[in-house]
């Protein structure tokens, strides 16, 4: 599976509509020329002062034709957004004034670009922190209905093809929620199942993973993940999952058979559910450089709207990359 070009091939057959909040930041630039020339997307916006994206387009040496520029501070949708904004804020005591001023924080903007349908995909992070891009997600674009966490994923590929689909898994959640509530838990998993639809383009079957099997071990850590295994259960969400399972009896046939005869994911797992963060990160990291795997991601997921977070190391070719895959998500 060659990750990259299927998302771009997809990414490019769409034809989706992209805001780059970001719109001064060098790589951002460059990278949006990249998406313009390589047609992935129906248009590409960069937000913030036209002088400066020009300035800073001119400093890097590249042509802004066919890119959109708008500010914010100066666009005839300001009022609009303001207005949207707003009514998703004055619960919380926000006053139409002060909708007004935070609208036009190029991360909101986008959001609500989004929301609004006048872009389909936001992807930002060059410069914001993850904490930063994901408020503004949650705060309007929101989660997808039924679901009340926004997590992420990695695409692993490059396994034995004995692994997930051809060699390929879908690892979760390893960036955004440090220890998961059983609810949160299984609101990863479904979010999961969906990348793993998305991404990989087969059916889930997902391992909700523990240092347990079928309650080989009693503690709270242990419990969780069974609770999150009944709340999914009472969702009837669609895809074949079990759990709890050790990461042996998740993957090995004849150790599924010892632990837990009878599981529904015996040899077909594709998806990777890991209790916590600490246990996701270490694992994706352990599963690169010791399967000698490439690791793509973090991709955000369980958003109404695809948006994407970038790492404020991230080359162009990462953010190139990472806006392809968004695009690939849109609807």
């Amino acid at each position: 599976m060659d990750f990259v070009k299927d998302m771009k091939d997809k990414a490019r057959s769409m034809q989706k509509r992209l805001v780059l909040p970001e719109g001064t930041e060098p790589r951002t630039v460059k990278a949006a020329r990249i998406l313009v020339d390589d047609a992935l997307a129906a248009s590409v916006t960069l937000l913030g002062k036209e002088s400066g994206i020009r300035a800073a387009a001119e400093r890097e040496g590249v042509k802004l034709d066919g890119i959109t520029i708008v500010d914010p501070a100066s666009s005839g949708k300001a009022g609009l957004y303001a207005g949207n904004y707003h009514e998703l804020r004055k619960h919380k005591g926000m006053t139409i004034e002060q909708a007004g001023t935070e609208i036009t924080d190029p991360l909101r903007w986008a959001a609500m670009m989004v929301r609004l349908g006048d872009a389909d995909v936001s992807v930002a992070g060059a410069e914001n922190t993850t904490g930063d891009v994901l408020r503004a997600g949650l705060t309007i674009i929101g989660t997808v209905q039924g679901l009340k966490t926004a997590s992420s994923c990695f695409v692993m590929t490059g396994l034995d093809p004995l692994w997930g689909k051809e060699g390929s898994l879908i690892l979760s959640d390893c960036a955004v929620v440090p220890d998961p509530s059983p609810e949160q838990l299984a609101d990863i998993t479904q979010s999961a199942a969906q990348s793993c639809r998305e991404f990989l383009g087969v059916e889930p079957v997902a391992a909700l993973m523990s240092f347990s099997t079928k309650g080989s071990a009693k503690h709270d850590d242990v419990a969780k993940v069974q609770n999150a295994v009944e709340i999914l259960k009472s969702r009837n969400p669609g895809f074949v999952f079990d759990g709890e399972l050790q990461a042996d009896a998740a993957l090995v046939p004849s150790v599924t058979d010892k632990k837990a005869p009878g599981s529904p994911v015996r040899g077909k797992v594709n998806t990777l559910i890991f209790p916590d963060l600490g246990s996701g990160n270490i694992g994706y990291k352990l599963v690169q450089r010791l399967g000698k795997a490439d690791a793509f991601g973090p991709f955000l997921q369980g958003f109404a709207k695809p948006i994407s977070d970038l790492s404020r190391g991230a080359s162009v070719e990462d953010i190139v990359v990472t806006c392809a895959v968004t695009l690939s998500r849109a609807k």
